[in-house]
């Protein structure tokens, strides 16, 4: 694989090295055409939580529960954060992002089409099919269908970011009163995230295989394209230093991807300028969210190269000083409760390692990080 990295070399633990090169591959190298298939979970496994004495009848799901992407299953699940999992819903196959509207209703990117659940009585209410072509309905890291999933600030469409197996991803949009797809515009390889600008008036899809972020007019899905690519892209589909997740800050409306742990590119999308600015957590990172005050939160999700440093949860506030907290295992996406004390990070992972729970983060650092079993191979995450 290629892909040079800045910083010192760090000696790191025999374990965490050999783990790195046998997953190494699940997010640098393009897919083969054979679908991955789920791993043996982590011998961490977290001690499952007491199930709550009372579950919510249907209609009672509590405020500030968490409703998570079980990637490894077909189903979301609903989340006690003090107490874990307590209901289920099938959504489809493989579902990995999911946004959830001021209605109640949750969006569901899975291999097979975007399903929609009432949050409120715990029920899919359809799953709407794309229509793109992504080949036959499969598992894993490679699977086509959605990944990367917003909403419009109007709650009037949802945007999903369609892989295409080896192919440049779709950015399809989906009216969320007629429940069907309503256009589509090309967009990068692996759309990993999709991100919706402040006045929606633009949608963004990173593509996670092709370097870039494409942004797409709302209006007229006329699209362009910006490299992001801090590391260089030398290597090309083999290069692990690409961009995952990102997040629209509300205050500029530029677009913030980490990089590894250590940098942190600034997309001005209008321009296509970036600006690289430093970080300090040395490991492979994905998700990213921001609190109500503006603090940055990325999950490292552990090591993948000898040099890296273990899994975090890097807590940038706005003026860039970072604080970064030590996570057990491999972890993929975050989530913030609405008052910004809490985060809450998914032990999924889209490579080989993951966990079957979520981490419970105290953004105060009063407390311990606490492990929840929740979920089955969770990625992504949402706060009802």
């Amino acid at each position: 694989m290629t892909g040079r990295r800045s910083g010192p070399l760090r000696a790191a633990p025999v374990l965490a090295a050999l783990a790195a090169t046998a997953v190494l591959a699940g997010c640098a190298a393009e897919s083969t055409g054979t679908p991955d298939r789920p791993a043996a979970r982590s011998a961490a496994e977290p001690t499952a939580a007491a199930a709550p004495s009372v579950t919510p009848s249907r209609g009672e799901t509590p405020g500030g529960t968490l409703l998570v992407a079980d990637f490894g299953g077909d189903t979301v699940t609903f989340v006690d954060p003090e107490r874990g999992a307590f209901d289920r819903v099938e959504v489809g196959t493989a579902p990995y992002g999911l946004v959830v509207g001021k209605d109640g209703r949750a969006w569901v990117a899975t291999a097979e089409g975007v399903a929609v659940v009432d949050t409120k009585t715990r029920t899919r209410q359809a799953l709407i099919p794309y229509r793109t072509g992504t080949g036959p309905v499969t598992t894993g890291e490679y699977r086509g269908g959605g990944m990367g999933i917003a909403l419009a600030p109007d709650g009037r469409h949802v945007y999903v970011g369609v892989n295409v197996p080896d192919a440049h991803g779709v950015l399809e949009v989906v009216d969320t009163a007629a429940l069907k797809v309503t256009g589509t515009a090309d967009v990068g390889r692996r759309p990993f995230d999709v991100d919706v600008s402040p006045d929606g008036a633009e949608v963004y899809a990173t593509g996670h295989d092709s370097f870039d972020v494409t942004s797409v007019r709302t209006d007229t899905l006329r699209t362009r394209r910006a490299v992001v690519a801090p590391y260089g892209t030398e290597g090309g589909l083999g290069s692990w230093l690409k961009p995952h997740y990102a997040v629209v800050r509300p205050s500029d409306g530029k677009l913030l991807l980490p990089f590894e742990g250590e940098r942190l590119a600034v997309l001005d999308p209008r321009t296509g300028r970036v600006v690289v600015e430093p970080m300090t957590a040395d490991t492979h990172q994905h998700g990213a969210a921001l609190a109500p005050d503006g603090t940055l939160l990325v999950v490292g999700t552990g090591p993948i190269a000898s040099d890296d440093e273990e899994a975090s949860l890097t807590v940038r506030s706005p003026d860039g000083s970072e604080r970064v907290v030590p996570l057990d295992g491999p972890h993929e996406d975050v989530a913030v409760s609405r008052d910004g004390r809490t985060a809450y990070v998914t032990g999924g992972f889209t490579r080989d390692g993951y966990w079957n729970g979520i981490t419970v983060v105290d953004l105060a650092g009063e407390k311990a990080p606490v492990r929840l079993a929740a979920g089955e191979r969770p990625l992504g995450i949402a706060v009802l």
